[in-house]
């Protein structure tokens, strides 16, 4: 069982989202890899978003880990619950390739996130505390990004959340190509801010490291590296000051900005753009007279809406993508029941090659007719698997196929006894009406909106799409 304990910007707050991030994920994945109740998971922490998805057996297990959860969190059980969405199953991998696409960042499109997902894959790998049904999610999730990447052109109708800051920055930057900016960080938001910077055209910047590491920033971008001790002088002639690091202490207080705006010649005005998580800059500093601070939360407030065409046809591809996987995870559940099948009457094929003593080419022939009579069976259990009814094709073939080992709905289960003999005596029946529908890999769920009433934003009726596209052949992201 797939669960996700989410928080973002959008269910929690900027101070609680800041505490998260503060926790150390090489802590949460030692408590996932201790824990008795959780076979895996997988820590995303981001400036706007913390989650943790894990691989669970059910749900009373999820309840038995919550109260350890809060506890690496240094929080009560009941905050954690008040301040957490818990997604499940299906809902699961929607969220996570949303998230991976950018559809849910405060910048629409934000290209940043793919990569953190991706990270987040491999630092969990590292720690050893993934699972095969965790890796295959998080693989699909960068796939579909990719996907979203190349047809939907997010990024060209979304910013990434530097760029975001810098565009609300340019109303008090009057010439970008005199600006004299310092970056305090060394880190991938650094890499993007002097990306962004050099789109604008500045010139060389001064990028300081506060923990003092090397940094190939230079190798790719105009700099120049601002030297232990000498940071107060580069602030009082500074214009903007970009900070971007993640440490837990201030790399800006009050004092120190004073100071520098007291120095012989320093700038008329200056604007910090604080883009660290947790704050990098002491809030009163914004006190200070000829000092403005735009920090995330502010730049969230600020994030464009989203170009619609664009972002339903990303959402289009989430949602098929998210079907997919789903109808990939089903098929799983029943494969061992279906392996049996085919084992057993395969075997059977070959007894009636020993026991008739048949030469060579009528065995095969046999064989032969073995797998054509397979061949529609198999594909109609995957159709029924797809469908959630993997539970009924398993009791199905344990009662006519197998040997007692394959697990069985237990009695009274609504998807044991009775709905077993209706997978065998109602598939015909049924047949013909599903064969009909479009598959879901064929449909485009944004397509034909106003036809089948869909709501595009939020909530796209996929089902509906699917059942309904007109144009299935000519669909922009068939498969």
């Amino acid at each position: 069982m797939l669960v996700c304990v989410s928080a973002n910007h959008r269910s929690a707050g900027f101070t609680l989202l800041e505490r998260f991030s503060s926790v150390s994920v090489d802590s949460l994945e030692a408590l996932i890899r201790e824990s008795a109740e959780v076979a895996g998971g997988v820590v995303l922490s981001t400036c706007n978003r913390f989650e943790v998805y894990l691989d669970l057996e059910g749900p009373a297990k999820l309840d038995a880990f919550i109260p350890s959860l809060a506890r690496g969190l240094q929080m009560t059980e009941t905050e954690l619950r008040e301040h957490v969405t818990v997604l499940s199953e299906s809902a699961v991998p929607r969220h996570l390739f949303a998230v991976s696409s950018g559809l849910e960042s405060v910048a629409l499109g934000e290209e940043e996130i793919a990569g953190q997902v991706r990270r987040s894959l491999e630092q969990a790998r590292d720690a050893q505390v993934t699972t095969s049904d965790l890796e295959r999610l998080f693989q699909s999730a960068s796939t579909t990004s990719k996907g979203v990447k190349s047809h939907a052109h997010l990024a060209t109708q979304g910013r990434s959340l530097v760029s975001l800051a810098l565009d609300l920055a340019g109303s008090q930057v009057m010439d970008w190509q005199t600006a004299n900016v310092v970056l305090i960080g060394t880190g991938t938001y650094a890499g993007a801010s002097l990306k962004s910077l050099q789109d604008r055209g500045v010139g060389a910047v001064g990028v300081y490291s506060p923990s003092g590491r090397a940094h190939t920033l230079g190798e790719r971008y105009d700099i120049r590296d601002i030297e232990e001790g000498r940071l107060p002088e580069w602030l009082s002639s500074a214009d903007l000051v970009i900070t971007c690091t993640n440490t837990e202490t201030y790399v800006l207080d009050y004092d120190q900005v004073r100071n520098a705006r007291m120095a012989p010649g320093s700038s008329e005005n200056l604007l910090i753009v604080d883009m660290g998580m947790p704050r990098n800059v002491d809030p009163i500093v914004a006190k200070l007279d000829t000092v403005d601070v735009l920090d995330i939360e502010t730049v969230r407030r600020h994030a464009p809406l989203e170009d619609m065409g664009a972002t339903e046809l990303a959402r289009c591809i989430v949602a098929r993508s998210a079907a997919q996987f789903e109808q990939e995870r089903l098929e799983q559940e029943s494969a061992a029941a279906l392996a049996e099948f085919r084992a057993t009457v395969q075997d059977r094929v070959v007894e009636q090659i020993e026991k008739t003593r048949a030469d060579d080419k009528t065995a095969q022939a046999m064989r032969r007719l073995g797998n054509s009579l397979l061949h529609p069976t198999t594909m109609r259990i995957k159709e029924l698997t797809r469908e959630g009814r993997s539970d009924e094709v398993i009791a199905a073939l344990n009662l006519l196929y197998g040997d007692g080992t394959t697990k069985v709905p237990a009695a009274g289960d609504a998807t044991g006894g009775v709905a077993a003999q209706d997978a065998v005596h109602a598939s015909a029946d049924r047949g013909s009406a599903t064969a009909a529908a479009p598959r879901a890999v064929r449909g485009c769920p944004f397509r034909n909106l106003e036809l089948v009433g869909a709501t595009p934003v939020g909530g796209l009726n996929f089902a509906a799409c699917q059942s309904a596209c007109e144009q299935p052949d000519t669909c922009p992201i068939s498969h």
